[in-house]
This record gives C-alpha cells, structure tokens and sequence, in this order.
C-alpha cells in the first residue's frame, strides 16, 4: 500500500505543535509498517533526519505553503498532482489540510476549531480561508481523528458530521520529559530567574493562550504576597507588544522572563525545574504542556474550559481564565499550600502514564489501515 503523508510541518528548527505531532506519528507508522511504502509531502528543502527509514520515499513540492493562497495551490495543485503521479491509495494529513480535487481516500487530523468559536483571535485572510475550507475538508475526509472528546463533539456539532467518523485520540508526550533533582533545578534557576522560584507558561504567545490575563494575575500576586516567585514564559518573545508591556509595571518586568524557542530538552528542564506551571487558555483542543508538566511532576493551574479538565483530570487546580483575581487567588493558593503541590505532583505522574506517542500511533494506525 502507498501512503502519503502531509509533512510540511517537519521543520528544521523550531518545530511547533503540529510538527511534533507529526513527527511522532509518522516515526512511528513507518517502523510499525515495513510492509507500506510511504511518501513524505515536503513544501520546502527537508532535514535527512525526518526520513525515518528505507521505505520512505521523500518527496519536496511547490511552492512553499505558508500563507492561504499558497495553501490552496500546495494542496489542489501540487499535492493533487502528486498523489496522481505515485498512485498513492491513502493521503494522512496531520494538520487536516485535505486535497479536494483529489479523488484519493484521504484521513485529516482536525486538533481543534478554535478559529470557528474565536476568529477575531486570527488574521482576516488565515480566518477566511479555515472558516471556509475546513468544513470542506471535514466533509471530504474518509475519517477524521482528533485529540480530545471534547475536539470530538466540537467537530460533530459544528461541522455536522457523524460521530462515527471521528477517533478521539489522545496525543502523547516525550521521553525528554522526567523529574530531575535538587541539584539539576538550582542549575536551572541560576540560568533563568537568579535562583528565584519560579512559575512556568508554556505555548505560543497568541490571544487564546490568555497569556495577558496571565501576568495580570501575576501582577497582582506580587503586589498583594510581596513572595519572590517569578514567572517563565516560553515562547516567541513578544516583548514589544503594547499590549504585554501595558499589563507589567515598569517595577516588576525584571521578574519575568521571556525565553523565547527552547529547545526540546531545554524545555524540558526548565518544565522540570518550575514550582508551577501555568496553563489558562480559554480555548485548547488538548493542551500537550499540560501532559509534559505531569511527566515532570510539576503542579498544574489550569483553565476550566474546553478540553484542558479531560486532559489533567485529577492533576491540576483549575480557575475561569476570564477571571483575572480567580487566576490570582489561586496562584496565591498553590503557592503557599506545599501539600497540595506534593499531592497535584503525586497525581500527575500517575496520571501521565494515560499518554504515549506509542498508544497514539497505534491507535492512529488502526483508523488509518482499517
């Protein structure tokens, strides 16, 4: 069987959500599946390292598709053309970009509708072009996995597709992630906060990460405890933003820190090493900080909303992220109560064995090869 893979996502450097999804998955479903041959879609020159074995055929198509106009060349032109070419039987598209010329059966990852339920939190021509493909694409889909039950339901209701049709399948979290010890978080305080405790965000700097409400708590968690923790952003730095610059007192910017890319096992320790980690966006199909967070057995405050209680379950203190003393009171709690971030972390690390990339291959094989 020849399949086709949508890998535009496999980036040589700072490889994001989607291309850590699909790196973990295809890895997988060509070690999983010797007896397939796979072709790789690249949009760009690729990195021999993503070409994870002999029965890959990699394969560079143009133009480079980062902007709508581009997209819908890539995928009803280039991408057409070449499931033709290779006469491929299955297109998996990771980041649910489908091809709707192509008369190939076709299986699209739809991680979340978060630009149906928020578009003015995306640009006018990317918002144009999801609100009108992705019902599309929905609809052309053979099978359409997702990431949480609550992407799931969102998807049939919004979308009016049968439930049937769409696989709720949890993502998975790197071995990078563990708990380190005393002597690796001092290592890691020194580097970023000066040996100060510190709260972690993780996650691209955009409006539904609720990163603004975030230091507006903080703020006001200083300003009420006087308590010396300080706050980690990782992150494309957006230190410039009026916005963010509005919500910090000139006073208190020297106590949090914009990181900006970490890499893979950066991140990690810096996760390892924080004494909370933050996670309050309105809207989320999943939320894979939150796993890696557990995997550290670092306690979790998380948003109430959306997909984020699936996911940290038991794990995690929650608060409304629309509600900035909310987030404030209960930064203020995990603080101080060290028996209840023991418990939060005892919780997590139990809790995180549920997700592996081997259990999401896996599961996303048998939707795949059904």
């Amino acid at each position: 069987m020849r399949i086709a893979i949508n890998t535009r996502f496999l980036l040589n450097s700072k490889m994001e959500g989607f291309g850590w999804y699909t790196y973990e998955v295809s890895k997988r479903l060509v070690e999983m599946h010797p007896e397939h041959e796979f072709y790789f879609f690249f949009d760009r020159k690729y990195d021999q390292r993503f070409v994870f074995g002999s029965n890959v055929t990699p394969i560079v198509l143009n133009p480079p598709a980062r902007h709508p106009t581009l997209f819908y060349i890539w995928f009803e032109w280039s991408v057409k053309r070449a499931l033709k070419k290779h006469k491929i039987d299955l297109f998996f598209s990771p980041d649910g970009y489908l091809s709707l010329g192509s008369a190939v059966k076709q299986i699209g990852v739809i991680h979340d509708l978060n630009f149906e339920h928020y578009p003015q939190d995306i640009p006018r021509r990317a918002r144009k072009y999801l609100c009108h493909f992705f019902p599309k694409f929905a609809n052309k889909a053979k099978e359409i996995i997702t990431v949480s039950n609550y992407s799931k339901n969102d998807i049939v209701k919004t979308y009016g597709v049968e439930p049937a049709k769409v696989h709720a399948i949890w993502n998975g979290v790197s071995d990078a992630f563990r708990p380190i010890d005393a002597i690796e978080k001092e290592k890691v305080r020194n580097q970023f906060t000066d040996d100060s405790p510190y709260f972690l965000f993780v996650g691209a700097i955009h409006p539904r990460k609720n990163v603004k409400r975030l230091l507006e708590a903080f703020v006001r968690f200083k300003e009420e405890t006087k308590a010396s923790e300080k706050l980690v952003i990782v992150g494309e730095a957006m230190w410039e933003n009026a916005t963010f610059s509005d919500a910090i007192p000139k006073h208190l910017k020297k106590d949090i820190r914009f990181t900006g890319h970490l890499s893979l096992d950066e991140l990690a320790k810096v996760m390892a090493a924080a004494k909370l980690f933050t996670y309050i966006p309105y809207f989320e199909g999943f939320g894979i900080p939150l796993v890696e967070a557990m995997r550290c057995g670092t306690p979790i405050l998380s948003g109430n909303l959306t997909s984020l209680p699936e996911v940290a379950g038991d794990a995690a203190v929650y608060c409304d992220p629309f509600d900035v003393d909310a987030i404030k009171v209960a930064l203020t709690q995990l603080n101080s109560d060290s028996n209840l971030r023991e418990e939060l972390s005892r919780k997590g690390l139990e809790r995180s064995k549920q997700f592996s990339w081997d259990a999401t291959a896996q599961a996303v094989s048998k939707v795949l090869f059904a």
